[in-house]
């Protein structure tokens, strides 16, 4: 059950996202190929970018379910959902074993990661259309490219009425195959997104994608140089706060969701910018992923106590 200062939108989310068991092992530098190492810690976590996604937004405010299958080893992502105030009721039970992501993060906060989709993998055509029967026709279908059946989702929820939104992360050859006219939300990296637009240059990938889909809002993310996104003809964008970071596990995945939330609230895209880069900001201070996503609480007294300091300039193209 959310409490008042995490239930103010409008926001309503149907996440049909991944859930993983994460081994976050901490070392001095990324082991190397045919280079054996110790690691400084290990500890396991729970994550996913669908199960870090439908927290962030649950934590913003948003009404979440969360739609996915999980395998016998998979309580505590379950539990972990429903502690968050995220519907965990459609979520599927198999007795294969549940995703896995391999984690190791150095001592300047960045990280590699090695995944095993497992359960995440077994969606079917019957467990989409109950998850989306459950939800109704009001609201956002949000996917990322961690579970099967991608495109049929994003065909079934549009024909319903429903926006659609992808994270286009982690970029492979399928995203091409997918109906991204159907997209009403596009959040990609540059990377992601310069290979969606077929371009070379980062400054082309907002104007090759409206060319490509006009009927598509972008959010494209630019790691420590900030973000920039476009609805219809407005556009915004947003430097970054200079924090120590410890951990940047779930750092986009808190920004996706904090963002989501407030655009979908009629919120201006400056304003969604703000509070997904505060809420970001202090997420790569918190070592885990869905454990170091912020309350929302914590994001607005952050900013009104400025302890975040000055957000900086954006750092993209001029």
């Amino acid at each position: 059950m959310k409490n008042e200062t995490e239930a103010p939108t409008l926001a309503r989310i149907l996440n049909f996202g991944s859930l993983n068991l994460d081994q976050v092992y901490r070392v001095d530098a990324f082991v190397q190929p045919g280079e054996t190492k110790s690691s400084l810690s290990l500890a396991t976590h729970c994550g996913g970018k669908g199960l870090n996604q439908s927290i962030a937004a649950s934590r913003a405010g948003a009404e979440v379910w969360h739609a996915g299958k999980i395998g016998t080893d998979g309580d505590m992502l379950e539990k972990k959902l429903r502690e968050n105030g995220v519907d965990s009721s459609l979520l599927e039970h198999s007795r294969g074993v549940s995703g896995h992501a391999i984690i190791q993060v150095d001592n300047s906060g960045q990280n590699c990661i090695l995944l095993y989709g497992g359960t995440n993998q077994e969606l079917t055509e019957d467990s989409i259309d109950r998850a989306l029967d459950a939800f109704g026709n009001d609201g956002l279908v949000l996917v990322q490219n961690e579970t099967n059946l991608v495109g049929s989702i994003i065909q079934k929820a549009h024909a319903r009425g429903l926006l659609v939104a992808i994270n286009a992360a982690p970029m492979d050859e399928k995203v091409f195959g997918y109906p991204l006219e159907l997209v009403d939300w596009l959040i990609v990296n540059e990377i992601e997104g310069a290979s969606i637009a077929k371009c070379e240059f980062e400054v082309d990938i907002l104007p090759k994608l409206n060319t490509l889909y006009p009927n598509m809002n972008v959010l494209l993310t630019l790691g420590k140089r900030g973000a920039v996104c476009a609805r219809g003809a407005e556009q915004a964008r947003s430097g970054i706060y200079s924090t120590k970071v410890v951990d940047t596990t779930a750092a986009g995945d808190t920004f996706l969701g904090y963002f989501l939330t407030e655009a979908l609230d009629q919120k201006s895209l400056s304003d969604a910018l703000a509070l997904a880069t505060a809420a970001s900001s202090i997420c790569v201070g918190v070592m885990g992923a869905a454990d170091s996503v912020p309350r929302r609480a914590e994001v607005l007294s952050a900013l009104e106590r400025g302890t975040l300091g000055r957000c900086g300039e954006w750092g993209g193209w001029r």
